[in-house]
């Protein structure tokens, strides 16, 4: 996109003003070239283009979300062995931050949260070997997977996709970013989430099932990972509906990184 502009910047400025139009339109495109040599891409780093999310990567939850299915008649036994990661996305529109208030869609049943470590991709990739996957993410922080609990159910029985369940408008919650390089490894990282000053969900990264590298390997083999993308990285046992005036207050290493209310 650079190259495009920057070609018909030259081109602009090898044209003679033939009217104020023109001009105008000229002036227009030397600073929009100006302005994207300058920035130098920083506003990238708060830009999403791809939201992944991963599902069944805490054994605890496995067992908890598989219990719950089979009281209500769906799904098989929870099984942990080794297995690819089971990846979906996210729209866009699902992105809440900023420590904005969460809606809640009562039209969708119940909603449940979903606390996760999430990661942001800092550079361009694909088929990426997961021992230089490190390379590709910058920053970490906490977000919630907020999930139409009973739409996803209904959508497993039917057999059919459950990404509206997962994808609809604030959905993906995004906490405060911290650099990677000020917390301890990526998979020793201690998070929790308070629900009204009482802690409702705990985890640990170092109890997933696929690591965080393996997950970035994984999904690059299908998707070419671009700046700004987010990875949600699965939730820990603990899951639980959400009620309008909730207070959540998510915590990664002992800072707080998420505070918002649900309305």
């Amino acid at each position: 996109m650079q190259h495009c502009i920057d070609a018909f910047y030259c081109q602009c400025l090898s044209f003679t003003f033939a009217s104020r139009e023109t001009e105008n339109v000229t002036l227009w495109f030397v600073r929009l070239a100006e302005q994207r040599k300058n920035s130098n891409f920083a506003e990238t780093k708060n830009y999403v283009m791809k939201i992944f999310a991963v599902g069944m990567n805490y054994a605890q939850h496995n067992k908890e979300i598989t219990t719950e299915l089979q009281q209500q008649g769906v799904g098989k036994s929870a099984d942990d062995k080794q297995r690819d990661p089971v990846i979906f996305t996210k729209a866009d529109s699902s992105l809440l931050k900023d420590n904005k208030p969460f809606f809640i869609p009562d039209h969708l049943g119940r909603i449940d949260y979903e606390t996760e470590v999430v990661v942001r991709i800092c550079r361009l990739g694909k088929c990426i070997s997961e021992q230089f996957a490190h390379r590709y993410y910058d920053a970490v922080t906490l977000g919630i997977d907020f999930t139409a609990r009973d739409l996803q159910k209904k959508l497993r029985e039917e057999g059919q996709p459950w990404e509206i369940a997962k994808g609809f408008d604030g959905a993906a919650v995004t906490g405060n970013w911290i650099e990677k390089e000020k917390l301890p490894g990526i998979q020793a990282l201690h998070f929790s989430l308070n629900i009204n000053g009482e802690e409702r969900q705990a985890g640990c990264t170092a109890d997933m099932l696929c690591t965080v590298d393996r997950l970035i390997a994984y999904i690059s083999q299908f998707f070419t990972l671009k700046t700004g993308d987010l990875l949600y990285t699965g939730t820990p046992v603990g899951v639980g509906p959400v009620h309008i005036d909730d207070h959540l207050e998510g915590y990664l290493e002992g800072r707080q990184v998420l505070d918002f209310w649900c309305k």
